[in-house]
């Protein structure tokens, strides 16, 4: 009644703004009529005090109905200025409620009726917030009204009104705590569906209300919107990840069931450690120590013990500050709940998501410390199956983790159960597991261990596993880990270590590692005070041979024991020469003639190595000589018999090798070179014939020192026999091969001054002249003036016969000045001689 008498009284004191409010709710009233109508009520209320105590009682009725259907979009338009501005100017704003909450509902819930104006349903908006703001607990019997409108309202196709909608969501949070919480999860859906907008700042509102909207509503909300808020913290704008992070701490410290979500929350604070940008990890920083303060505080008499009696690790990861007692009592307690999810994270095939995840573990290890211990097993499944990884990133922060069970957990529990797995199947990751435990551990805690550590690494079965180049990588690491860390200690398992070493350097992949071996080696030396590797390999040469012929009567060519005793023998350098009962005995054993085809082969080769450095290699200590016998009679000898196949040529080329070698090097003194020649001749002239070239030089060589030596000990049969098979080699394709028949030659004829063969053998002589003069026209210049030489030495024999020679075929020679050298050469040396 008493607003009813006032209205006129109001307008009897502005006649401009009832006739304004007259026009405006005349129904035939055109369009330029009523905009003339509201600019007029603009005019006669931009006072606040002129607004104050008309705008309920005369204002807002009219002008909501020209808001909600008014045709002319200028008019609604101004109609929502003039309630925004008497809205936030006049009195009993909680009596608009019943009378504009309809409106925006029109206006803004479809199917209803939708406002196609951007900037009006914006401005509508901003009027809910200005109405919650102004209206405060009185909006409680409205909530329902409200929540519909911002349902749609965040789902609008303007970015702008999403935005003022999270600031309403948050607004109505604030002023019906009370009621909110009943209504709060109606809001959830739309939120999430607008969390992942295209517009960043639409995104932190959205997080910004969804923080507010669960905090003052209902907490069994959390579990709804958890992945949306984690999806966030990798979003590629800053802003964004630093409003998830301030509204994940703001739960963890204010939210009322806090207690019953750390497991779930923890991890996305956690998350934000490692955030690349500086400001986003000092906020995570920041919120946790708050958190772990006020759980301290909270759960003071459960901790009492600890925070009286705690001792700090001795042993910690240097440069890495130690979170506080409530931090790491929350990391522990929740950890078992936390670590199956994360686990699963890091093999996701999402890489982004192993990224962070790897990087979480890493935090939460560091917190859990000595509480590691119960979570082993599956937390070494996942370390395993994460060091696979293609993202080198995903694997270095499991490394890093990896560290921390070495520094926090005892090796006595850590390596049991890594080696155990050992046993199932080696792969590189188990080994990448145990190297970086290694590096984490304490050296006066993980000496105990050594000796086991040790057997587990020299075992076949695990440094034999694969030949792999990556396994070998990681084993070697792993040998450089416990070097590094153990230092002096490693001499209780240098044997072991060496034999690990001598397997990597023995694989064929691995050759490119053999520097980077030889460096382990020198270091392993070093922590023992031994000038180099080489004193390693004088200190265990015994029982590396002893190791690698364990099986050696049973070898074939797929044996890794040959590898093993190829880089023994070869890389110990002057060092084999000790070990040669070992290293003969294998050969006596391996060589013969009924063994593998193929690894014959290798030794042989391994061996002819040797024999050309032997002064530096199996002579080093002046003993080989006494093994010569057994060399050459049981292991060279039945070699060089012919076996059909290329494979038997290959054996015969090499034992042919060895020989010469051994009587190049003089190692064979004349007295055992007259021992063996009888034995040896008929498979050395042979090999004459060979298809390999290496062959047939190294057999005109070889029968040039024998003859040389003890060719005067021959016999008519042995000189012819002997100088046939040269002379065949003197149409060998090789020029070398021809070259060193031509010095045999010179060394057969030398064998008849003053012997008793010489008449006996005059007519093969003379035959031998004839053959040499026509080899005198090889093309090859070197072979001609050996054959020169050759000619001129077996002149002194019967110079008149190799003159009548000469003479019957000078004139058909390609070179006759060699036949007039040579004829030149007889008759002065026979001048000289009367």
């Amino acid at each position: 009644m008493a607003a009813a008498e006032g209205a006129p009284a109001l307008a009897q004191g502005a006649p401009a703004l009832a006739r304004a409010l007259s026009c405006l709710q005349e129904p035939e009233s055109g369009r330029a009529a009523r905009v003339r109508a509201l600019e007029a009520i603009r005019a006669e209320v931009q006072e606040p005090a002129a607004v104050r105590d008309v705008f309920v009682a005369q204002l807002m009725r009219p002008l909501a109905r020209c808001v909600a259907g008014d045709a002319a979009e200028r008019c609604r338009e101004l109609a929502l200025q003039l309630l925004s501005h008497g809205l936030s100017h006049g009195e009993r704003p909680d009596e608009a409620l019943p009378v504009l909450l309809p409106v925006l509902a029109q206006r803004l819930c479809p199917p209803q009726g939708f406002e196609p104006s951007e900037e009006l349903r914006l401005g509508l908006v901003r009027l809910l917030g200005l109405l919650l703001r102004r209206c405060g607990a009185s909006v409680g019997p409205f909530l329902s009204d409200v929540i519909g409108v911002l349902q749609a309202a965040l789902l609008d196709p303007y970015p702008e009104v999403r935005r003022e909608s999270c600031r309403c969501a948050v607004a109505c949070a604030q002023a019906v705590p009370e009621h909110f919480h009943m209504q709060s999860e109606s809001l959830i859906k739309p939120l999430m569906q607008t969390i992942s907008h295209q517009h960043y700042r639409v995104r932190v509102d959205v997080i910004q209300a969804t923080g507010t909207v669960i905090q003052f509503g209902n907490g069994k909300s959390v579990d709804d919107v958890l992945s949306h808020l984690a999806q966030r913290l990798f979003d590629e704008i800053p802003k964004v990840r630093h409003a998830v992070t301030t509204v994940i701490g703001e739960w963890l410290l204010h939210l009322r069931d806090r207690y019953s979500y750390f497991h779930k929350l923890i991890p996305l604070l956690l998350g934000s450690f490692t955030d690349e940008i500086p400001e986003n990890m000092k906020l995570a920083w920041t919120y946790w120590e708050k958190i772990g303060l006020q759980w301290e505080k909270e759960n003071e008499e459960d901790l009492k013990d600890k925070m009286d009696f705690s001792v700090s690790p001795s042993h910690y990861p240097k440069g890495v500050a130690r979170p506080g007692l409530g931090c790491r009592e929350l990391v522990s307690r929740n950890l078992s709940k936390i670590l199956p999810g994360l686990c699963h994270d890091i093999t996701d095939w999402v890489e982004s998501t192993r990224i962070k995840a790897s990087q979480l573990l890493y935090t939460l290890l560091l917190h859990a410390e000595d509480h590691i211990t119960q979570h082993m097993e599956l937390l070494l499944r996942t370390l395993y199956q994460a060091c696979l990884d293609e993202e080198s990133s995903v694997v270095k922060n499991c490394v890093t983790a990896a560290e921390l069970i070495g520094t926090f957990v005892s090796p006595k529990v850590s390596l049991r159960l890594i080696t155990s797995a050992f046993g199932k199947t080696a792969k590189p990751s188990c080994i990448m597991v145990l190297t970086a435990v290694v590096r984490g551990s304490p050296k006066e805690i993980l000496q105990p261990h050594l000796t086991d550590l040790g057997n587990t690494l020299s075992r076949g079965g695990l440094c034999q596993q694969s030949e792999e180049v990556f396994y070998m990588e990681q084993l070697l690491c792993c040998i450089q880990a416990l070097i590094e860390v153990c230092q002096e200690d490693c001499k209780e398992i240098s044997l072991q270590l060496m034999k690990v070493l001598v397997t990597i350097m023995a694989v064929p992949s691995s050759q490119h590692l053999k520097e980077k071996v030889e460096e382990t080696m020198s270091s392993l030396a070093e922590v023992q005070q031994l000038d180099g590797f080489l004193y390693l390999y004088k200190q265990h040469i015994n029982q590396l041979m002893e190791w690698v012929s364990v099986s050696h009567d049973c070898w074939t060519c797929y044996s890794p024991e040959i590898l093993q005793l190829e880089v023994i023998a070869t890389h110990s350098g002057p060092v084999i020469g000790e070990a040669l009962d070992n290293f003969i005995l294998i050969l006596k054993t391996c060589l013969q003639p009924n063994k593998d085809p193929q690894m014959r082969l290798k030794l042989f080769t391994v061996l002819s190595q040797l024999l050309q450095q032997a002064s530096e290699t199996v002579n080093s200590q002046g003993l080989f000589p006494s093994y010569l016998e057994t060399l050459i009679k049981d292991i060279l000898a039945p070699n060089l018999q012919w076996h059909a196949g290329r494979t038997a040529a290959a054996i015969r080329t090499t034992a042919v090798s060895c020989l010469w070698a051994l009587v190049h090097s003089e190692m064979l003194s004349p007295e055992e070179i007259a021992k063996v020649k009888d034995g040896l001749m008929p498979q050395i002239i042979a090999a004459m014939d060979e298809d390999s070239k290496i062959a047939r030089l190294m057999a005109c060589r070889i029968v040039g020192v024998f003859l040389k030596v003890c060719g005067r000990q021959f016999d008519e049969d042995k000189f012819t026999n002997t100088y046939t098979e040269v002379l065949k080699r003197l149409d060998d394709a090789s020029s070398d091969v021809r070259l060193a028949a031509a010095h045999t030659l010179t060394n057969w004829f030398k064998c008849f001054k003053d012997s008793d063969v010489k008449f006996a053998m005059e007519n093969h002589i003379e035959f031998l002249y004839q053959e040499l003069l026509i080899h005198l026209d090889d093309p090859d210049q070197n072979t001609q003036n050996a054959l020169l030489e050759v000619l001129k030495e077996g002149s002194v024999l019967y110079p008149e016969l190799l003159v009548k020679e000469i003479e019957g075929v000078v004139h058909k020679h390609r070179t006759p000045a060699y036949c007039n050298q040579l004829l030149h050469h007889i008759r002065s040396a026979g001048e000289s001689a009367s």
